[in-house]
């Protein structure tokens, strides 16, 4: 079963390295993230995001220098047909330091499992399996990783 077909019909949240390992590169995910970003692009699923997750992907162009990546995280990282990036809101924040306070998660991580929730998503797509909340089904990455 592929990536599309486990979340089909499911508002989905995009964790940060789901775009790290798409524009990063990350040996076996070319194929089922190039998949994922052409169906995000044309519409046909769709997923949401924090702003956090620019914040967190630019923080190593930033310290390389480099100036071409932080140009195309800036690019990719953007509400558009199939992507509605999320701002950190107060209410977010108030949601997050809920499940910071009950849970084992790290403040970024309260942070992205609580703009899912607040957002109306059904599934956490990472590759972090420290990501656990009792309304999100995590699916990870490494699940459709080939050799």
């Amino acid at each position: 079963m592929g990536i599309l077909s486990r979340i089909a019909g499911r508002k989905t949240y995009l964790d940060t390295n789901v775009f790290i390992y798409a524009l990063e590169g990350f040996p076996g995910t070319e194929t089922v993230l190039e998949e994922l970003f052409k169906a995000i692009d044309g519409g046909s699923i769709q997923t949401v995001t924090s702003e956090l997750s620019l914040t967190e992907a630019l923080i190593k162009p930033i310290q390389n220098g480099n100036v071409q990546h932080q140009a195309i995280y800036e690019a990719a990282i953007r509400s558009r047909k199939g992507l509605e990036v999320v701002p950190v809101s107060r209410s977010v924040l108030l949601e997050a330091a809920q499940l910071r306070g009950t849970t084992n998660l790290k403040l970024p991580d309260a942070i992205h499992a609580a703009t899912a929730t607040l957002s109306g998503c059904a599934v956490f797509l990472s590759n972090d399996d420290q990501i656990k909340h009792p309304s999100l089904e995590l699916i990870l990455l490494r699940e459709f990783i080939t050799p």
